[in-house]
């Protein structure tokens, strides 16, 4: 159960123990609740709550906190080995989930919120840098492009079931919350005791890291998190304030998302491994600006619900190319870097996520057009930043202003 095996000898286990295995099944196991929690959130709130748009842009910020402060995964590695952190946490997003229908008022919605959130930033910490440590650099884009599939896969499961059934067996909020959170739960429980505990080649560093020559991947991991926040918050909210969906009808928009999203997946990692990191996140950053530019335009023009749709899930494909940031990193990085470098870069990647979404909350009941105005110069900023992307990223080679392309010292 927790017996120590390196990735070495890992080959000669069964198929399904083995450590790609378990990030599939840790893939399958987090969208179960997370994604339940993202389809209901937005009807959950208006309709029980009474939220408004200050009130969600709150909410959310709330929910990045604990991003901001997924640095404290290097103290706690220090005590508690990554695997069995990122399993435990997965526990709590699912424990978390499940009552979150207890609590129907601001505060309690809020505290569930934090809770559940905690779970899920530091479940994804540890999942990305045991990703960036398990998979050989060549086939790093296409297996994580299966793993973006699997996630996909899943959740598409769990709106169709939404779909289905909410109106036919007339779902309550509580019932779909607890089964969706307690299957998360009993998936991590069975995860931690069912493998082995992996040992990666390289002995990861615990304590923060913080390189001058990543300095690029930093910025770009910043400008990520201020747009996200555009797409998680109000994208989904527009849906339901501006054409009035249901929740089966919203849940139907993310169903499209997620049949495109896991057809599409396995392709996108095959592209960033034949365009390279540069091309791909070029054209996704252009791809978000005429998309955020559009939206704005749902507002200024009257432009209807399906050219609305139709940009959602445009938006959420373009989103899937961020698996090059990934992989950029992964090529530049000192291997014992990677533990400690995923928490720094998730920090990073939530410090506008903490104030940015009550900001824009605020400014969206003043207009809605100019949120995602921002949203359109977010992008810009991030394709500006992305033109610095060498060609063929390595130690030495971070970004074309390096001055020389040999491995450079740690600094």
């Amino acid at each position: 159960m927790f017996k120590p095996v390196s990735l070495t000898d890992s080959s000669h286990l069964p198929f399904w123990r083995r450590p790609v295995t378990l990030l599939f099944v840790m893939s399958g196991a987090m969208p179960i609740a997370f994604f339940t929690w993202y389809a209901l959130l937005n009807n959950f709130v208006i309709e029980v709550a009474g939220f408004e748009g200050s009130d969600i842009g709150l909410l959310h910020t709330i929910r990045e906190i604990p991003g901001f402060f997924a640095i404290g995964v290097i103290a706690i590695i220090l005590f508690v080995r990554e695997q069995v952190l990122g399993m435990v946490s997965l526990v709590l997003l699912g424990v978390a989930t499940a009552f979150t229908a207890w609590f129907p008022s601001l505060t309690g919605i809020l505290t569930l919120t934090f809770l559940s959130s905690l779970g899920f930033h530091y479940y994804e910490t540890v999942n990305q840098s045991l990703q960036l440590q398990w998979l050989p650099k060549d086939r790093a884009p296409q297996i994580l492009g299966w793993l973006m599939g699997m996630g996909s896969a899943v959740t598409l499961v769990v709106f169709v079931l939404i779909v289905l059934m909410w109106d036919t067996l007339n779902l309550s909020y509580n019932v779909v919350f607890m089964v969706a959170g307690f299957a998360t739960a009993g998936l991590a429980l069975f995860a931690m005791f069912a493998y082995p505990q992996f040992e990666s080649p390289t002995p990861q560093n615990k304590t923060m890291v913080l390189r001058k020559r990543y300095w690029l991947y930093y910025a770009l991991q910043f400008m990520a998190g201020a747009r996200r926040q555009i797409f998680m918050v109000f994208a989904g909210f527009m849906m339901v304030e501006r054409f009035g969906f249901d929740v089966h009808e919203l849940t139907g928009l993310y169903l499209i998302n997620l049949v495109v999203k896991m057809l599409v997946a396995p392709f996108l990692g095959k592209a960033i491994g034949h365009f390279g990191e540069r091309r791909t996140l070029i054209w996704e950053y252009v791809g978000l600006t005429v998309v955020f530019m559009a939206y704005g335009g749902i507002y200024w023009f009257g432009w209807g619900v399906l050219f609305a749709s139709v940009l959602y899930v445009v938006d959420n494909i373009l989103f899937g190319l961020a698996l090059a940031l990934k992989t950029y990193f992964q090529k530049i990085a000192d291997p014992a870097d990677i533990a400690p470098t995923a928490a720094v870069a998730f920090t990073i990647n939530h410090i506008a996520a903490v104030f940015l979404p009550v900001l824009l909350g605020l400014l969206w009941m003043v207009s809605p057009t100019a949120v995602f105005g921002l949203a359109s110069l977010m992008a810009l900023t991030s394709l500006g930043l992305s033109l610095l992307i060498p060609r063929h990223p390595e130690p030495g080679n971070e970004t074309v202003l390096s001055k020389h392309h040999i491995p450079a010292p740690a600094e």
